[in-house]
């Protein structure tokens, strides 16, 4: 068996190469072992641990090359999900054709994606069953399901959708399911009967996390915050919030304190979302001020601390909070901020002694990087490299003072070193990109 896992981490090494991955973990070498045709394979394991590859990796070896039509089908709980998945698909260059489908955007351009037959579609519940429901997706000759994030997708009400769905899936024969969290039971329609377990969970302690708290001196927390934030410096946060309400009026506070940040809630528009991930990735901000929606799922860099502005009603929302620091083995801090009225919940046994905040001699120095926007994107035919070409050739920048670039359909986004950005969009201005008019300007 040995032998045979090694053959298979040789036959993933080109895709690896061009994530930039040099070995796979130890959870995604044991899915390639269990993960096979006829298998039914339950995966346990935290955000942020690569579950993403740990059952894209098996699923690419099951794919036909010769067969028209859908073969696979990932379910997710969001759209960001499905986006991400999309995306860690198509950087791996495997040949076969991949759609992602959520609601948000028209049904048609979907519906004529899925007529050109991808081997692979991933999708959120409700649209993925509109779809069904509609004729749009010929279920035949789809062999293999992979039910992501499965806890979420329960949490969030979407089993009648995947109940629908599952029923439509006749010629099934394959399937995993992937959680961040133990469950009870898994239910019937998930057509998982005896489950081969591969058990990464987190349980209820973070080995790698240390927790911190401090405590206001009346009911007013932002003082505090404010400190951490200036403490924290140019090391990246995710500040938590129960309430898309409290992100808006602490961002107000922390705007009129000259602090750089981003939000992010589901009160706000799908491409303000993004936007606001695609800064924080790429350094444009160094904190977010996030509801749970951030909590999981997500495709967030590694984090040094995660602060409870407002302390979760539940456990498990504490765990998936936390979980997006301490990642894989790396170290990391949750920060509790309490009023002094505040009790600390049940499930957390102890708490640290509170800590005396320094008072902040300045404010963080500005991140190192803008994001440019410019108004063409995949669909387009613009690539990473023509945009990094145009910059340095058009812009006459070194190579250097470029960050990352995220292309979407018909969008992109490019990091740039803040110190030459305002000159750098007055260089650029009126040139043309691959022939094509272009308009690029700060993203906000």
């Amino acid at each position: 068996m040995l032998a045979f896992v090694a053959y298979l981490c040789g036959m993933t090494a080109p895709y690896l190469d061009r994530l930039g991955i040099e070995s796979l973990n130890p959870m995604q070498k044991q899915m390639l072992e269990t993960f096979r045709p006829g298998s039914g394979v339950v995966l346990i394991a935290p955000t942020g641990s690569g579950k993403t590859l740990a059952f894209l990796l098996p699923l690419l070896q099951m794919l036909d090359a010769y067969s028209t039509g859908i073969q696979a089908l990932v379910i997710v709980p969001s759209r960001e999900l499905a986006l991400q998945i999309e995306r860690v698909f198509r950087e791996m260059q495997t040949g076969f054709k991949v759609l992602s489908c959520y609601g948000g955007h028209p049904v048609k351009s979907e519906r004529n994606s899925l007529s050109s037959g991808p081997a692979l579609v991933i999708g959120t519940p409700g649209r993925l069953a509109d779809h069904m429901r509609r004729g749009h997706i010929e279920t035949a000759g789809i062999k293999r399901l992979v039910l992501d994030e499965f806890d979420k997708s329960l949490e969030l009400g979407f089993s009648d959708d995947m109940a629908f769905i599952a029923s439509c899936l006749s010629s099934v024969d394959t399937r995993a399911l992937t959680s961040a969290t133990r469950m009870p039971e898994i239910p019937e329609y998930a057509g998982i009967k005896n489950p081969i377990k591969v058990d990464y969970s987190p349980e209820k302690s973070l080995p790698a996390l240390t927790l911190h708290a401090v405590r206001a001196d009346g009911n007013d927390k932002l003082e505090e915050l404010f400190k951490l934030i200036c403490m924290f410096g140019s090391e990246s946060s995710l500040i938590f919030c129960n309430h898309r309400e409290a992100v808006e009026r602490i961002s107000q506070r922390l705007k009129m304190q000259g602090i750089v940040h981003g939000i992010y809630h589901g009160g706000m528009e799908q491409e303000a979302r993004e936007l606001a991930l695609i800064r924080f990735r790429n350094g444009t901000h160094h904190t977010l001020l996030t509801t749970n929606l951030a909590s999981r799922g997500l495709d967030i860099p590694e984090l040094r601390h995660v602060v409870h502005y407002q302390l979760p009603d539940t456990e498990t929302t504490w765990i998936h909070r936390n979980g997006r620091t301490a990642r894989m083995f790396a170290s990391g801090k949750a920060w509790l901020v309490m009023a002094a009225d505040e009790y600390v919940p049940q499930f957390l046994t102890a708490v640290p002694a509170f800590e005396i905040l320094p008072e902040p001699s300045d404010l963080p120095q500005l991140p190192e990087w803008e994001t440019l926007r410019f108004n063409l994107g995949k669909k387009d035919k613009v690539s990473r490299a023509d945009i990094a070409g145009f910059l340095m050739g058009q812009g006459l920048i070194e190579a250097t003072a470029i960050g990352r670039i995220d292309l979407a359909d018909r969008v992109s986004y490019a990091a740039v070193k803040r110190s030459i950005c305002r000159a750098l969009l007055s260089q650029i201005r009126g040139k043309p990109l691959k022939r094509k008019q272009v308009t690029v300007a700060l993203a906000r």
